[in-house]
């Protein structure tokens, strides 16, 4: 596993993985370290058997404020920085290892998660906000775009109209419309957050992970096939499953009249 910076906390705990943000003086806005420090975290753990199941959470009062400014305006009188740049080097990365790890990530939304926070958030495979926290596509009020795959996967969750609406208008969207839209699984009472999530990662933990993986993939991979492409993709991955491990200990434990034990392989 990755060595834990002051800006990135590190629990690993009985199969799940606890990732928080931890810039709480700036809601934990993200800066170049922090982004690092996720995605080397993130890159880690894909590749660690020890990991089953993933958290991302935020410390303090809010979940991620987005971009931290101060790393976007130029220094001592120089050139504006490249933000397409800061976009490409620091949440590109961290996106495509969410979609791509074959483990389940949950994200844990304990407060404001505003911007580029916004959408890690709804990148996630599960995502559970505390009763309290609003979501803000905080982009147009800056003149700038959405990002950190925000135009991906915000039209597809709720449809080009509540999208624009939320991308334009730059309103607060509360956990609870969140979740009737679409965008988020489920919301619990603040004070239950953390201990709601941590059981449904554990609960994902001693399951067939392997599984988990392969049917992301496919999810991802439906956006762009036609329905015959798809139907193929299914086989496939139907095909990789059938050949694991875990398969065969699920069919053995239901002829054996037992819970079967998965190794996440």
């Amino acid at each position: 596993m990755s060595s834990p910076t002051p800006s990135l906390l590190i629990d690993q705990r009985e199969g799940v993985l606890t990732l928080t943000l931890n810039r709480p003086d700036v809601l934990n806005s993200f800066n170049r370290e922090m982004a690092a420090a996720l995605h080397a975290a993130l890159a880690d753990a894909a590749s660690d058997s020890a990991v089953r199941a993933i958290v991302l959470t935020g410390a303090g009062r809010g979940f991620c404020a987005g971009q931290d400014l101060a790393e976007a305006l130029p220094q001592d009188d120089g050139p504006m920085p490249d933000i397409g740049e800061i976009v490409r080097s620091c949440y590109n990365p961290i996106i495509r290892a969410i979609r791509t790890i074959e483990k389940p990530v949950l994200c844990a939304v304990n407060g404001i998660a505003a911007g580029a926070g916004a959408n890690l958030a709804f990148a996630c495979d599960l995502t559970i906000a505390a009763d309290d926290v609003s979501f803000v596509e905080s982009f147009a009020k800056l003149g700038l775009i959405p990002d950190t795959s925000g135009t991906f996967f915000v039209p597809r969750l709720v449809g080009t109209q509540r999208a624009t609406g939320m991308f334009f208008l730059a309103e607060k969207l509360p956990a609870l419309k969140a979740k009737e839209w679409g965008l988020i699984w489920d919301v619990a009472p603040k004070a239950e957050l953390m201990a709601t999530v941590q059981a449904m990662a554990a609960s994902m933990a001693t399951q067939a992970t392997r599984g988990f993986g392969l049917t992301k993939r496919a999810m991802l991979t439906s956006f762009s096939n036609t329905l015959d492409e798809q139907l193929e993709v299914e086989a496939q991955a139907m095909h990789e499953a059938g050949r694991t491990a875990d398969y065969e200990e699920g069919v053995r434990a239901f002829l054996d009249k037992r819970a079967p034990i998965y190794r996440g392989a």
